[in-house]
Order: structure tokens, then C-alpha cells, then sequence
């Protein structure tokens, strides 16, 4: 499983302005900060606020800013709206094969396979908060491994399916 370069960055710039003092940042210092291109910021920039997860300031001393406290936007919120869902409704029309639709369409045990796993991957991002994540990376561990220990995933997987 794959997370996209846009979910990465778009959630690292975000991280990069929940981390600054003054709560605003210009495309230009993000960029600095994550060595990316400003194209590519300003794109995901863009994205994040359509999505309401940053507002933009415009004028001389512009930039961007949160739109809510990193404690109110989940990642699940976050990644949905930078990249989608793990398993879309529509993730059978793209896996057709040679055919006009999937021959699996009727009864199909991979479908139920996806479909907990993107319920598993739901539940647990919208229990992980931006906040959440200005911890460091050890902390951050012993959280997730608290939160997702690989017990509670099994049963709720063998629940689930």
C-alpha cells in the first residue's frame, strides 16, 4: 500500500504551518522548509484550501494559516481530500481487465477484502489529528502502536470479514 507524493507533501506543508510560532506561512518559506518547488506548494496549497483546511492571507505579509486548530482536523480529513480513499466505490470500474466490467462483479471476496481494510485505515485516521502529529516520530510510534496494535486489528479484520 501506497500513500501518493501529494498526501505526503500536502500533509507536511500543513505540518509546517501547525509548527510555526506565528501560525502563517508563505509559499516560498514552505517550499524552503521541505525543499520543494514553490509550483508544487502553491498547488497543494490550493488543494488544502478548497479542502478548508487552510485559509489564505493575502497582501504583502500573506500567507497561509489553519483554518481550524490542529486538534479539530483529522487525517482522515486531510488525506481524503489530498488524495482520496484506499477503496473507492468505484474502484471496480477501474480493474475491468479485457472486459467492459470486472467479471468478479457478482461475488467478489477481494471486494470484501478492500472494503475492511479501507474501513480499518478510516476508523484509524479519524482517531489521528494534526495535533497529534507534532509530536516526534517516538512518540508518535508509541501512540499509533497504542492506538493500532496488531490484535485489535486482527479481530476487528476477522469481524469485519
Amino acid at each position: 500500500m501506497k500513500f501518493s507524493a501529494q498526501e505526503e507533501y500536502g500533509l507536511r506543508c500543513l505540518l509546517q504551518i501547525a509548527r510555526e510560532p506565528a501560525g502563517e506561512l508563505t509559499i516560498p518559506e514552505i517550499a524552503a522548509r521541505e525543499a520543494l518547488s514553490t509550483s508544487n506548494v502553491a498547488k497543494l496549497m490550493r488543494v488544502l484550501r478548497q479542502a478548508g483546511m487552510v485559509k489564505s492571507m493575502r497582501g504583502q505579509n500573506g500567507g497561509y494559516q489553519l483554518a481550524r486548530p490542529p486538534e479539530q482536523i483529522q487525517l482522515f480529513n486531510l488525506l481524503s481530500a489530498l488524495g482520496g480513499r484506499l477503496f473507492g466505490n468505484d474502484f471496480c470500474e477501474h480493474h475491468t481487465g479485457t472486459e467492459g466490467s470486472c467479471v468478479h462483479d457478482v461475488d467478489c471476496s477481494m471486494r470484501s477484502l478492500w472494503l475492511a481494510l479501507d474501513t480499518a485505515v478510516e476508523r484509524a485516521l479519524k482517531g489521528i489529528t494534526l495535533r497529534d502529529l507534532l509530536c516526534s516520530e517516538r512518540e508518535m510510534g508509541q501512540r499509533v502502536g497504542a492506538y493500532l496494535d496488531a490484535s485489535s486489528l486482527e479481530v476487528y479484520l476477522r469481524r469485519t470479514l
